[in-house]
């Protein structure tokens, strides 16, 4: 495989292939075939074996420290990738690779998590604040908390960002209550709220496009 790289590039792995030379620096003189099949079996992808939690890649067969400790590094190289294609840029103009973001960074997240972008005046990302981390069906987040954070980071507009562990892209009543509010409470302050989005798996769904901004 290390021939194959070298001479096709990694983009010609397959999955299974890229997670075997992931784990091959954990055990560079093994086999890491059947580990890697065991993982993909366990959590049906490379994001979800990536974004598996610790205790979840232990209870894996032969999983121990140093490959726990491989994997995580990988999934936080691949994160800060993700997340520099679109830091201090428009997101207005990169919405597909701020989508991506959003999916790489909460889509394998086991409870709901609540976060905000915020953006300056030319709707450049500058922060990201996590606001509240719930179960796998809710997540309560306050207006007034969302408020202070954007004004914490002197943000200008700001996207919300939460994930539907259920997988349900659908936004739900609460979903839209909430999302009212808190549009209200930023529009006292003069900041502009640009979208909402949930994250289900590897969709995406916008309330802007679904008529609820």
């Amino acid at each position: 495989m290390r021939d194959k790289i070298l001479s096709k590039s990694a983009g010609a792995l397959t999955e299974l292939e890229l997670l075997e030379m992931i784990l091959y620096a954990s055990n560079p003189r093994g086999d890491t075939k059947p580990l890697a099949k065991r993982l993909m079996q366990r959590f049906r992808s490379l994001a979800g074996v990536l974004r598996a939690p610790p205790d979840g890649l232990r209870s894996v067969d032969q999983v121990g420290d140093a490959t726990v400790a491989t994997i995580k590094v990988t999934e936080a190289a691949a994160l800060h990738l993700s997340h520099s294609r679109i830091k201090h840029q428009s997101v207005l103009s990169n919405w597909m690779d701020v989508q991506d973001y959003c999916i790489n960074r909460l889509a394998h997240e086991p409870v709901e998590h609540f976060v905000i972008l915020c953006l300056d005046n030319q709707n450049r990302l500058i922060a990201e604040d996590t606001m509240s981390v719930g179960t796998i069906n809710q997540t309560a987040v306050y207006p007034r908390k969302v408020v202070n954070a954007a004004l914490k980071h002197h943000a200008h507009a700001v996207i919300l960002v939460h994930n539907h562990p259920s997988s349900e892209p659908q936004p739900s009543r609460a979903d839209i209550a909430v999302t009212h509010d808190i549009e209200k409470a930023l529009t006292v302050m003069g900041i502009a709220l640009h979208d909402h989005l949930i994250i289900a798996d590897t969709r995406c769904t916008s309330f802007k496009n679904l008529g609820h901004l």
